[in-house]
């Protein structure tokens, strides 16, 4: 009996990387493939929603960007050591094809990849290269891109796949959209995996500044750092407001589903639930990202006309409070911003990503 062909996916160790690469598991064991992911330990913690028959391999490797100077000393070695085991790996079960999604956990298998010349793949989630998705970029078969347009390397041309979703938020796609009214609206505030302290000091004053025939009517769940959870909450119970105020919020898709507003910064997956479920959302981009890239993921979306940006600079109470009443006043422009939103959604990303997958495999036999 021959064996399924084997799928080994590398990806970091955070939800930007893990959700895509998650959502390309899925969908390559449904088609019969037999999928193995690789990254390192730390990643190896960020696993537990993957399916079970994916084979979990941690493989050595390390960043520049932590550390002090014994720490850098080690780095190469260290990566030199994953990149020989993920060989040795592959020579004992050779893949039919690699696909890296980024991040440094990544580098040991789609380097071993590239020596070894075995049909090979990256996707990047956001509008700018990452650093190691720069690295291996001109040295793949096929570079997807789940933000578009992607800053790719001269001679470079990429795919437009579109970022894969969770199976949670696919399950939610094109949700009917109530529009904002006279009775309960809901506002989600994200702020990425650890909240963000700037959203904290922001969003609940601003909200606070809306009508109060407005206020009357909205539930607010926002999520914030540890340390700012006490005084949000304190600062929402003083005004009068109903919020759920959490460190992590576990039931996005049901929320987001049931949301008027998304208020969130503009991380590649953040944005793909955005489009994908439909929702009028205000983004505001990490202004520290790499490249500015955050800024990048969200033009789509504000150029189609389904979300309004505000940079970290201009981001006051009073500047915020204006779009919130703006769109929450507006019951048609808020639908046009659904449906705009829907318009650039791609739900069959993880299909699409797929089929490449398999196009390569098929390609270089």
């Amino acid at each position: 009996m021959t064996q399924a062909p084997l799928l080994v996916i590398a990806a970091g160790g955070t939800g930007g990387h893990m959700f895509p690469a998650q959502s390309l598991a899925e969908v390559m064991l449904a088609r019969g493939w037999r999928v193995k992911l690789s990254t390192d330990a730390r990643g190896a913690r960020y696993t537990g929603a993957f399916p079970q028959a994916v084979e979990i391999e941690v493989m050595p490797s390390a960043t520049f960007a932590r550390g002090g100077i014994a720490a850098k000393a080690m780095v190469l070695p260290r990566i030199m050591g994953g990149v020989f085991k993920a060989m040795s790996n592959f020579m004992r079960d050779k893949p039919a094809v690699v696909v890296g999604f980024g991040g440094y956990p990544a580098i040991p298998a789609v380097a071993a990849a590239t020596l070894m010349k075995l049909p090979r793949m990256i996707h990047e989630q956001n509008g700018i290269l990452g650093r190691v998705n720069q690295v291996f970029a001109k040295r793949v078969d096929k570079v997807a891109c789940g933000t578009w347009p992607t800053t790719l390397p001269e001679g470079v041309e990429g795919v437009y796949t579109g970022n894969p979703v969770r199976g949670a938020i696919l399950e939610k796609y094109a949700a009917p959209y109530i529009v904002p009214g006279d009775y309960p609206m809901e506002i989600l505030i994200m702020g990425g995996s650890q909240g963000a302290r700037i959203l904290s000091d922001v969003v609940p004053e601003a909200i606070a500044r809306l009508p109060e025939r407005m206020l009357a009517n909205l539930r607010i769940s926002q999520q914030a750092r540890a340390e700012d959870l006490d005084r949000v909450v304190a600062f929402y119970q003083t005004q009068g407001i109903q919020a759920d105020v959490q460190t992590f919020i576990h039931d996005v898709p049901k929320r987001m589903s049931e949301s008027q507003l998304v208020i969130t910064r503009s991380g590649a997956s953040s944005v793909a639930d955005v489009s994908v479920i439909g929702r009028p959302a205000i983004f505001i981009p990490f202004a520290a990202a790499t490249a500015d890239h955050q800024t990048a993921n969200a033009r789509g979306l504000v150029e189609a006309n389904a979300a309004i940006m505000i940079p970290e600079s201009k981001l006051t109470p009073e500047s915020l409070s204006e779009q919130i009443e703006n769109v929450l006043s507006h019951p048609d422009g808020a639908l046009m911003m659904a449906q705009a939103a829907l318009s650039v959604a791609k739900p069959q990303a993880a299909e699409e990503l797929a089929a490449l997958v398999e196009d390569l495999a098929f390609k270089t036999k």
